[in-house]
């Protein structure tokens, strides 16, 4: 079990905007040169209908998201409860479909995937670790049941031998060891560390290019949180395989993640490779978020917190920036406009009035 002062690590790693990276940050492996991004969303959308047959009242929980997943990338989405975060993971995997926009998977649309056997495919290729490990697994089960039947639908052309010996190997992968007497086990009989490494050799065993992470450690002790982070870092620099990480806990999002995209109210606020949005965050959110979290370098002290306004409005939100009520640099046109994410610096872009106008680019127009 990783010690508490491990886990502190995590926290401490992020403590600062432009602190120098913790030595117990996993080690980056280079990721693919290629042009083409292994998955790519282009103006996603998904809308949620509230009320009945009559109502008018829509829930815009991701709007016109843009993102890219290079081949052998880590990349971590971090927001506060309600911002989209999971939703865009269910997208992603299919679960649900987007009301407007585009999912494209090494320059396929995914719309395009019609039959039983296509969508197979493509989910075999993206797999999901889930929030809570226990909920995802069934009781009565042993802990090897998941893992069989995964195995037996994602990859038919196995026996029954080839399934077992391929369960073990991802049980040892994902440090679940002895791997024979843990797939013995039932849920109840792991700790949730265990649990969740289960839920990664899940995933593992129908040999994913994507693995969806969403909120994988916000249920555990923070005295094995970074055991699940270092077990992400492994497994793509192991098996090369990339990981979309949700999280709102930016801390370690920082420890572990090559970019960090930041999401407020169903949008992309801000998007930079991770030393560089940590060390020059340009969005309101992004500097309220750093700046919730702990130094540990500077002494114990009680303060009131500032307000931090009213929460965002996702229902019928109309046109303005979303975080306008609680930003303390808002002007007349944020709530006019909804900013579109732009390029500010190199790999660095942001959705924000002020900080475009900083950048010297031209003000967002209606649309």
């Amino acid at each position: 079990m990783t010690s508490q002062a491990e886990g502190r690590d995590v926290t401490a790693a992020a403590a600062a905007p432009g602190a120098a990276p913790a030595a117990t940050r996993p080690a980056t492996p280079a990721t693919s040169t290629s042009g083409e991004p292994l998955l790519r969303t282009v103006g996603l959308t998904r809308h949620f209908r509230l009320g009945g047959l009559f109502s008018n009242q829509v829930l815009h929980a991701v709007d016109d998201v843009d993102l890219t997943i290079g081949e052998r990338e880590l990349v971590s989405l971090v927001g506060e409860s309600g911002s989209g975060k999971s939703t865009i993971a269910r997208l992603l995997a299919m679960l649900y479909r987007p009301t407007s926009g585009e999912i494209q998977y090494r320059g396929r649309s995914v719309r395009t995937l019609h039959s039983r056997r296509d969508l197979l495919g493509y989910r075999s290729q993206l797999q999901m670790v889930f929030q809570d490990p226990y909920s995802s697994m069934n009781p009565v089960f042993r802990v090897s049941h998941g893992v069989m039947r995964n195995l037996k639908l994602h990859r038919p052309q196995l026996g029954r031998s080839e399934r077992l010996e391929e369960a073990e190997r991802v049980f040892t992968q994902v440090g679940l060891t002895p791997a024979a007497e843990m797939l013995r086990k039932f849920p109840y009989e792991m700790s949730g560390g265990q649990r969740q490494r289960v839920g990664f050799a899940g995933a593992l065993a129908v040999r994913p290019r994507l693995i969806l992470a969403d909120e994988p450690v916000s249920m555990l002790d923070v005295s094995i949180r970074a055991g699940i982070l270092n077990l992400m870092a492994d497994l793509r620099e192991r098996e090369g395989v990339s990981i979309l990480y949700i999280t709102h806990d930016i801390a370690s999002a920082r420890y572990v993640a090559d970019r960090i995209l930041v999401m407020y109210a169903g949008h992309i606020v801000e998007s930079a490779p991770t030393e560089a949005l940590l060390a020059d965050p340009r969005h309101p959110y992004t500097q309220l978020l750093l700046s919730a979290v702990p130094d540990p370098r500077e002494p114990i002290s009680v303060s009131a917190s500032p307000g931090v306004g009213e929460p965002p409005k996702v229902v019928n939100p109309g046109e303005g920036c979303r975080f306008r009520e609680r930003c303390p640099l808002a002007i007349d046109v944020c709530g006019r406009v909804t900013p579109r994410l732009r390029v500010l610096a190199p790999e660095h872009d942001a959705a924000c009035h002020v900080a475009a106008a900083e950048a010297g680019l031209a003000a967002d127009s209606m649309p």
